[in-house]
């Protein structure tokens, strides 16, 4: 298991909401050289303070734990939508437009 990349993803989500380390770490009850240390892979937090950290960046586990965890697609395809919510309706569209060309091409080759 890569700590670097959990670290790396709540650093992610907690800059996402405009979240200091300190905030963070207020939130859960940890210090801010806790927080420091998980986010740059050094510790791995345990399973409660994970759950602490997730519910404090009011993120889902799995979004988390993606570049870790061996589930297929539904990781992916879960930090794939929260990408696209972001994006106009001009954008998603077209992004729509070249996946389904993509998909239709693979299946000729099958």
């Amino acid at each position: 298991m890569s700590n670097s990349s959990i670290g790396k993803r709540i650093r992610q989500y907690r800059e996402a909401r405009y979240m200091k380390q300190e905030d963070l770490a207020e939130r859960t009850n940890l210090s801010v050289t806790y927080i420091g240390m998980i986010e740059r892979g050094e510790r791995l937090p345990r399973l409660d303070k994970f759950i602490e950290i997730a519910n404090a960046l009011e993120v889902s586990s799995e979004l988390l734990l993606a570049d870790v965890l061996t589930t297929g697609y539904k990781v992916k395809n879960s930090r794939l939508t929260e990408q696209l919510e972001k994006l106009s309706d001009e954008d998603r569209n077209r992004i729509y437009e070249v996946v389904e060309t993509m998909v239709k091409h693979s299946q000729k080759k099958i």
